[in-house]
């Protein structure tokens, strides 16, 4: 028996998704000293709309297409981190884990409610 639902493999997705943002964060601050190290990103948006619509080539962990981030002030050594941005990269992608985690798990309550009724 499958109790996944729709809503709830798109949230798994979604949290994978955002997993690796913070993965890919957690990168770009650990190499904050690294001379010529440019900071990557991806678009996060567009990134879940590939796999939702299933257009995505592979799953994102197994390959996402990760890019250099545009506009960025590099430093005289060629590393364009910014501990900001990336701060609030992490804050911003940490809310996001939480509230797919929220929403999961009322899927779950959801689920044992419909097994619960049907034991009545």
């Amino acid at each position: 028996m499958d109790v996944m639902t729709p809503t709830g493999d798109a949230l798994n997705k979604y949290l994978d998704l955002t997993s690796e943002q913070m993965k890919l964060t957690a990168s770009n601050m650990a190499n904050v000293d690294t001379p010529g190290y440019k900071t990557e990103g991806f678009n996060f948006e567009q990134q879940f709309l590939q796999q939702m619509n299933g257009s995505a080539e592979k799953d994102f962990g197994a390959g996402a297409e990760v890019q250099d981030v545009d506009g960025l002030v590099a430093r005289p050594d060629g590393n364009n981190v910014s501990m900001d941005r990336e701060g609030m990269q992490m804050a911003k992608s940490q809310l996001q884990f939480r509230m797919g985690v929220e929403l999961l798990k009322q899927q779950f309550t959801n689920v044992m409610d419909a097994i619960h009724a049907e034991a009545k």
